[in-house]
């Protein structure tokens, strides 16, 4: 089993000092983006405007509604979406030992959409259990898709089986939104991934699972790591690879099926934001973690604020800005990487 690749593995001084000072960047530039994304928007308000309605004074009341009752939940929903799809790639990186492993590459956003439209089909009162359904059927996906590859000699074996799973879950909601023009029309907003219409009660339980998740995710950093040394590597340092191999699963399906549950197929976000931040840090677990949800965030909320402003008043959704972003980002890493996959 090889090891993912590492750009830097120093454990000094310098390194600890490299990441700390990466770290304070990383959330300088998310909270100026998070303050941008509740500044600026399809309407436009003057600084002014902006501040009074912020501090509540009065007689900016329109500017207040349009702050904390539309930009302030999509800011949210951007950082959290951006947190939740950025750990969950780091450990499907870590766990499948493949650079190419992601939420939307190996079937896991598949299998939480096909969980969220058979919630929608037949329980659609029930859509306080969508984040639970998203879960469970990410988490479902992600241990069939594991299982599979498992018995496969490829190392290639986690994205050819992700792609049978992905393309067997698009069938199946495909098979339900012909039998329902309902859920083809809730759907199709769904598939794209966006933050339009955003509440902040949405996002409560879905919060939970992504900060549990990534707080779990991150007490088990350093097992992570040693998963790239190969199953006998890992026992032989005292590690339980089985328990730490299944915790990782669990946390990064929670992480991507909540995300799903509220922001629809967000795609390329836990593929493209865990190669950027081990560039500058280094194949280092909780360094990595925590770089990487910063970084998801900044790229998640930045993305949905460019679809907000390139054509304001018509908004592009936020799916589509992350396929530009993504999908030239897949092509050079699959070209790249064309000789060990």
């Amino acid at each position: 089993m090889n090891c993912l690749p590492i750009y830097c593995m120093k454990t000094d001084v310098s390194m600890k000092k490299r990441t700390f000072l990466l770290s304070g960047c990383l959330s300088l530039a998310l909270l100026c983006l998070f303050l941008c994304a509740i500044r600026f928007g399809s309407t436009s308000m003057s600084a002014g405007a902006f501040f009074g309605a912020l501090t509540g004074q009065e007689g900016y009341d329109t500017e207040r509604l349009i702050l904390f009752a539309v930009r302030l939940p999509r800011a949210l929903a951007g950082l959290l979406a951006g947190i939740g799809l950025s750990v969950s790639g780091v450990l499907l990186q870590s766990v499948t030992d493949n650079a190419l492993a992601g939420p939307n590459i190996i079937g896991v956003n598949a299998g939480a959409g096909l969980a969220s439209a058979l919630m929608l089909t037949f329980f659609p009162m029930a859509q306080a259990f969508l984040p639970a359904a998203a879960f469970a059927g990410a988490f479902v996906i992600t241990v069939l898709i594991v299982c599979t590859a498992g018995k496969s000699r490829l190392r290639s074996g986690v994205i050819l089986a992700g792609i049978a799973q992905t393309t067997l879950c698009n069938a199946c909601i495909s098979l339900l939104t012909l039998l329902d023009e309902d859920i083809l029309t809730a759907y199709n907003a769904f598939s794209i991934g966006g933050f339009g219409d955003m509440r902040l009660n949405r996002l409560g339980i879905p919060a939970l699972f992504i900060l549990i998740s990534a707080g779990v995710a991150m007490l088990y950093g350093r097992q992570m790591d040693t998963l790239c040394l190969g199953d006998d590597g890992a026992a032989v340092l005292g590690i339980r690879v089985r328990c730490v191999r299944l915790i990782c699963i669990l946390c990064a399906s929670a992480s991507a099926g909540a995300v799903v549950s509220f922001a629809g197929l967000l795609g390329f976000v836990g593929l493209v934001v865990p190669h950027i931040a081990r560039k500058l840090t280094g194949c280092r677990g909780r360094a990595l973690l925590f770089c990487s949800a910063l970084l998801g965030g900044c790229v998640t909320i930045g993305a949905d604020l460019a679809g907000r402003v390139i054509l304001a008043p018509t908004e592009i959704p936020v799916g589509i800005m992350m396929a530009f972003i993504g999908a030239p980002f897949f092509l050079w890493l699959l070209f790249r990487r064309r000789d060990s996959v």
